[in-house]
């Protein structure tokens, strides 16, 4: 291990020769035995190989593009609770001035999304696309369940919209502040997005990232 990752482990954990550690390529899981430490560079030995947890369903997020923290805030959670993919989304009611700043952003958003899956000893980290245009986005996605959730009130509840799903691939479109506009309502609909809601109160888009995601895993997940 080398550059910014073994500096961490050296200096900021303090790791010792001898200590064991999970280590993971992405597609594959080993027990690791730290044979040297130094200022920029850690030597481990591979002592055996761990069995490899994958997410039984294939997860992607569409986020519109809120204020960063919150944004950020739920790109942690997201990763935490599995997604594969995360797009951001230029949505219609984004803030113009988040939209013009967020390219800015991705390298800070990709070692969010890197802590998050160390943390929760994931063995894959979780892809980052470029901020899209919600119509082309929806376009692009064209298997698997596809879900974009509404405050609208004819919205059947995400409970019924996952009653009896026994999709492997799922997408979920969230958006913004203000909700999805009629003609990002019309494009997801189009591309086979079904509309739903998480109830009568109105969530913060955070908050509406976690409670999908949970919603998705326990119908879905199968484990």
């Amino acid at each position: 291990m080398e550059g910014e990752a073994a500096h961490h482990l050296g200096r900021v954990l303090r790791a010792q020769t001898g200590q064991l550690y999970e280590l993971s390529d992405g597609e594959r899981v080993w027990l690791g035995r730290i044979e040297s430490v130094g200022r920029d560079r850690v030597q481990f030995a591979l002592v055996e190989e761990l069995p490899a947890i994958h997410p039984s369903v294939d997860l992607t997020l569409l986020l519109a593009v809120v204020k960063f923290d919150w944004f950020e805030w739920a790109l942690e959670k997201a990763t935490e609770l599995g997604v594969s993919t995360i797009v951001p989304l230029a949505a219609g009611r984004s803030e113009k001035a988040l939209l013009r700043a967020a390219a800015k952003r991705a390298e800070r958003w990709k070692k969010i999304l890197f802590e998050a899956s160390q943390q929760s000893r994931r063995v894959r980290v979780p892809e980052l696309g470029e901020v899209a245009k919600p119509e082309s986005t929806f376009a692009s996605r064209k298997d698997g369940l596809r879900v974009m959730l509404s405050e609208r009130a004819t919205a059947s509840p995400l409970r019924m919209v996952l009653k009896g799903q026994q999709a492997t691939k799922a997408t979920i479109a969230i958006g913004p502040e203000g909700g999805w506009t009629d003609a990002e309502f019309e494009a997801a609909q189009s591309c086979g997005f079904l509309e739903a809601s998480l109830g009568r109160l109105i969530l913060r888009t955070e908050t509406a990232v976690i409670a999908a995601l949970a919603a998705l895993n326990y119908a879905l997940g199968g484990e």
